[in-house]
C-alpha cells in the first residue's frame, strides 16, 4: 500500500505537469509575442502615416455580403489618414475616444482611454475599432434592407448630422436620412460614462405607400488573433440568441464551415470577442431576428457576425422606433454583470469566458477583487486569498497530514513486514491492511493535499489570464504584471549581466523561490523505496521551476506563498503527532557521500 500511495501521488503530479505543460506552457509566451506584434504594428502605421501625407484611396467595392447590405474591401493606409477621409463626428466619453464615420454611421474609430499596449504608461492606448481600409478594420454597423439599392439606409449611406457636436455621456448626437418615397430616418446614437452604445432608429413614413424594410447590425472584423489561445479562452464570434443559448465559434471553425445560422430568436446579443476586448450587438425586443456568425473569404477575408430583424411594416403617416445597444470595449467583470442586470440583456456575462469550472474561477475572481479593494494591491490579495483557501481545506489537509506523520511513525513496522514477506506479496498487502487497520491510518490521504491544490491552481490561472483586471496589475519590485511572466532570468545574474538572455531560459526570482519552496516540500516526507518515483520526485521540482518560470508570475507567487505554507502546517502537524521530520535527514542525505557497490 505504500507503493500505492506513492504510486497514486507520482501520477497526480504527472498529469498535473502533462497537463499544464499541454495547454498552458505557451500561452504566457504567445501572449508576449502578441503585444510585442501590436507595438511593432503601431510602429509600423506611424511610418506609414509620415510616409503617405497625400490621405488614402476612396473605398473599392468587393461585393455585398448575402443577406445584409454593405461593401468590404478597401486600400490599407494609416489610420489617421483613413479617419480622416470621411466626414465624422467625435466620440469622447471618460472611457472611450474616437468618431462616428457618417458614411454608413459605422462605429470604426474607437479607442479605449484606460488601456495602454504595454506597462509603458507612455505606450500607445488600445485601438479596438479600426476603419476597414486598415489590415486590422474593425467596425460595428447598423443599418436597413428589404427594398431597390438606396432606398434604406445602409453601409454607403451618408448621414446628416442634424444635431449634436460631439458624442458625450451628457451629450447624444442625432443623424438624419431621407428617401425620395417621403421615408425619413432619424438615428439618435447615446452613450454611458463606460462602453455601451444606443442607437435608437426611427422610421417616419410621410409618403403614400406601405414600407417593408428590415432592421440589421453587422460586427466585422478583417484580421484576428495573431494566436488565438484556443485552449485557454475563446476568443472569435460569440453569442447568446434562442435556444441553443451560448454559442463559441473560433476563428478557425467559422473559416471551415463558411456560415453558421442559429434559429430565429427574440432576445439575447452576439459580436465578436478577443482576450480583453469585445464588440457585440443586442438586438431589439420588438422583433426576432434571425442570427447568423460568417466568414467571408471573396475580396478580402473577413469575419462576421450579423442579424436581420422580421419584417417592419409603416404604414403611411405613420412612424417606428428600433433600439439597439452595441457594447464596445473591455471585458471589465463589474460592468459586464451590471449591463447584464440593468439592461437585461441574457447571459451578458458570458461574454467572459470562465470555462467550465466556472463555479470556481467567478467566486475566485470575487475573493481576490474583494480583497484587492481592501488592501490595494492584487499580488497582496492573492497571498491573502492563498491563505483564506488554506483556511477552508485546513480540515481536510488537516487529516491528510495527521495520516502522512503516523504513516511515518509506522515505518518500521511496514519495513518488516516487506522484509518477512518478502517473496509473498500477497501477504505483505494483506499484513499491510492489517496494519492499516489497526493504526487506523489511511494511506491514500497523503494524495488529498495535491489533489485539492490542482483545481485551485487552474481557477486562479483561468482568473489571472481571463480577467482584464488582472492586466498590468503590478505587485512589488520588478514584477510590474502579475499577468506576464517574472522578467528576470538566473542566467544573466538577473539583469547584472549585459546580454539578453534566450526565452527558454528565463528562469526568474520568483520561479526559483517556487522550486526552493517545492523542492523543500516535498523533502519532509521520506524517500519513495521504488527508485522510478524516488527519481521522480527528485526531478519534480527542477522541472516545475522551468515550466512554470513562463506562467505568469501572479500563478508562480500563489504557488510558491502556498508551499510554504504547506510546509509550515505539515511541520506543526508532525511534530504534534510526535512523527520525525525528515526534512533535515533528508538535505543532510544530499551531501553525504554515497555508498559504492563494492561497499
Amino acid at each position: 500500500m505504500e507503493n500505492n500511495r506513492n504510486f497514486l501521488i507520482t501520477i497526480a503530479l504527472s498529469v498535473l505537469i502533462l497537463t499544464a505543460w499541454q495547454f498552458f506552457y505557451m500561452n504566457p509566451r504567445i501572449e508576449a509575442q502578441r503585444e510585442a506584434a501590436q507595438v511593432e504594428a503601431e510602429r509600423v502605421k506611424t511610418e506609414q502615416q509620415a510616409a503617405q501625407p497625400g490621405g488614402v484611396q476612396a473605398p473599392v467595392p468587393q461585393g455585398a455580403v448575402p443577406g445584409v447590405p454593405g461593401t468590404d474591401g478597401t486600400t490599407e493606409a494609416g489610420r489617421d489618414q483613413a479617419v480622416a477621409a470621411t466626414q465624422r463626428v467625435k466620440i469622447d466619453t471618460p472611457s472611450l475616444s474616437g468618431s462616428i464615420n457618417l458614411a454608413g454611421a459605422r462605429l470604426d474609430d474607437l479607442r479605449l482611454k484606460d488601456y495602454r499596449l504595454t506597462v509603458d504608461p507612455n505606450s500607445p492606448t488600445i485601438e479596438l475599432l479600426n476603419p476597414q481600409s486598415l489590415p486590422n478594420g474593425f467596425l460595428a454597423e447598423i443599418g436597413f434592407s428589404g427594398g431597390a439599392k438606396g432606398e434604406f439606409p445602409d453601409s454607403e449611406t451618408v448621414w446628416t448630422v442634424e444635431s449634436g457636436e460631439m458624442l458625450t455621456p451628457s451629450t447624444p448626437v442625432t443623424l438624419a436620412w431621407s428617401n425620395d418615397n417621403g421615408l425619413t430616418f432619424r438615428r439618435t446614437i447615446s452613450v454611458d460614462a463606460d462602453y455601451m452604445f444606443t442607437v435608437t432608429d426611427t422610421v417616419s413614413n410621410n409618403g403614400t405607400a406601405e414600407a417593408n424594410l428590415h432592421n440589421y447590425g453587422i460586427v466585422r472584423r478583417y484580421d484576428k488573433p495573431l494566436h488565438a489561445a484556443a485552449y485557454v479562452l475563446h476568443e472569435g464570434l460569440i453569442g447568446v440568441t434562442g435556444e441553443e443559448g451560448l454559442q463559441e465559434i473560433s476563428y478557425s471553425t467559422i473559416e471551415d464551415d463558411k456560415e453558421i445560422k442559429p434559429g430565429k430568436s427574440s432576445d439575447g446579443w452576439l459580436g465578436i470577442t478577443d482576450k480583453y476586448w469585445a464588440v457585440a450587438m443586442v438586438p431589439s425586443a420588438k422583433q426576432s431576428f434571425q442570427p447568423r456568425f460568417a466568414y467571408f473569404a471573396d475580396g478580402r477575408p473577413r469575419y462576421q457576425t450579423d442579424f436581420l430583424t422580421d419584417a417592419i411594416q409603416v404604414a403611411p403617416g405613420q412612424s417606428a422606433t428600433v433600439e439597439t445597444l452595441v457594447f464596445a470595449g473591455a471585458k471589465e467583470v463589474a460592468q459586464i454583470n451590471g449591463y447584464e442586470a440593468d439592461r437585461q440583456i441574457r447571459q451578458f456575462n458570458l461574454l467572459i469566458d470562465w470555462g467550465w469550472f466556472y463555479f470556481i474561477t467567478k467566486p475566485m475572481f470575487w475573493l481576490i477583487d474583494n480583497l484587492y479593494k481592501l488592501l490595494g494591491n492584487f499580488g497582496l490579495a492573492i497571498l491573502a486569498t492563498t491563505v483564506l483557501v488554506k483556511a477552508v481545506f485546513f480540515p481536510l489537509a488537516n487529516k491528510s497530514y495527521v495520516s502522512m506523520a503516523n504513516m511515518k511513525k509506522v515505518q518500521p513496522k511496514m519495513l518488516e513486514i516487506r522484509e518477512k514477506y518478502a517473496d509473498d506479496k500477497m501477504k505483505q498487502q494483506q499484513a499491510m491492511m492489517e496494519l492499516y487497520k489497526t493504526e487506523k491510518i489511511n494511506p491514500i490521504a497523503g494524495c488529498w493535499p495535491i489533489l485539492i491544490q490542482i483545481p485551485v491552481f487552474f481557477a486562479l490561472y483561468k482568473v489571472l489570464y481571463i480577467t482584464i483586471e488582472m492586466r498590468h496589475a503590478p505587485f512589488f519590485g520588478w514584477i510590474r504584471d502579475l499577468a506576464a511572466p517574472d522578467p528576470t532570468s538566473l542566467f544573466n545574474l538577473f539583469g547584472l549581466l549585459p546580454f539578453a538572455v534566450p526565452e527558454y531560459l528565463h528562469i526568474g526570482v520568483w520561479p526559483l523561490i517556487m522550486g526552493v519552496t517545492m523542492f523543500l516540500q516535498m523533502r519532509m516526507n521520506p524517500t519513495p523505496p521504488d527508485p522510478t518515483q524516488a527519481m521522480i520526485f527528485n526531478w519534480m521540482p527542477l522541472v516545475f521551476t522551468f515550466m512554470l518560470a513562463s506562467f505568469p508570475a501572479g500563478l508562480v507567487i500563489y504557488w510558491a506563498w502556498n508551499n510554504l505554507l504547506s510546509i509550515l502546517q505539515q511541520g506543526v502537524i508532525m511534530k504534534r503527532q510526535g512523527a520525525k521530520i525528515e526534512l533535515w535527514d533528508n538535505l543532510a542525505g544530499l551531501f553525504k557521500r554515497k555508498p559504492t557497490p563494492a561497499e
